[in-house]
């Protein structure tokens, strides 16, 4: 028996083991889940105030974890990265046991070669004024969008974002930049890019969602607060001069 074996088992399925605090039955949660279970874990998107380096090794400790599981051949080894992503559990919950139970949850979803997740963003502009949705999960303002559903091309993911989020139907004009959330906001707790694009309106009037309770343009220099793991000003400044010298390359990190 390989001698490292007893220290291991324990963590052999972090999630199915009862034994750890950290670790009780999970189910993968769906994806139009995360944010409300995000915000139950200590570091979250929308929190400015999280140590970064930590976020980001634990991010990358568990991608690494992740990957390791779906492809090693030796069960040793599966333990081995099972046991990596626990620690990286623990870098960002403690022992929180709730806290715990829910990125357990998060992260039980990711199968396969872990990679960022891609989240969509539409804008919209009326002259000098931007087409923003109130999030009902923090009171403040964005652009429309959210994260890109599997069987959708990302054009058809805005334009339903949108069209859920603000009651507008509209059609893309280009895509305007493909950003990594981390060089623009706090780190989340998921590695995201984010694809923006310029829309126009084709109808629809301006209404809530279950996620948000407003729609509104705002003027450029008069913009509301911003939930800033979604949309920044320097963001907004910058789409708008997009879409006025549009034919343009689009952004990208």
């Amino acid at each position: 028996m390989n001698k490292n074996a007893g220290t291991l088992h324990k963590y052999a399925n972090p999630v199915k083991h009862r034994g750890h605090a950290l670790f009780p039955d999970a189910a993968p949660v769906a994806p139009e889940r995360w944010e409300a279970e995000i915000r139950h874990v200590p570091y979250n998107p929308y929190n400015d105030h999280m140590d970064e380096r930590l976020l980001d090794a634990a991010r990358r400790l568990h991608a690494l974890a992740r990957t390791g599981q779906y492809f090693c051949a030796g069960e040793y080894d599966r333990q081995r990265y099972q046991e990596i992503e626990r620690i990286a559990a623990e870098l960002l919950t403690g022992v929180d046991p709730v806290a715990g139970a829910r990125l357990a949850g998060l992260w039980a979803g990711e199968t396969g070669y872990v990679t960022p997740k891609l989240e969509v963003r539409g804008a919209v502009f009326d002259r000098d004024r931007v087409l923003l949705v109130r999030e009902q999960s923090d009171g403040l303002w964005a652009l429309p969008g959210g994260w890109a559903d599997v069987g959708d091309s990302p054009s058809q993911a805005v334009i339903r974002e949108i069209e859920q989020e603000s009651g507008f139907r509209t059609r893309v004009v280009a895509l305007a930049a493909l950003w990594d959330r981390d060089l623009h906001a706090a780190p989340g707790l998921f590695h995201t890019w984010k694809a923006c694009f310029l829309c126009e309106i084709e109808g629809g009037e301006a209404r809530g969602s279950y996620e948000t309770d407003a729609a509104a343009f705002f003027p450029l220099n008069a913009l509301p607060p911003l939930s800033l793991g979604r949309s920044t000003p320097g963001q907004v400044t910058r789409l708008h001069a997009l879409w006025l010298g549009r034919p343009l390359p689009a952004d990208f990190d």
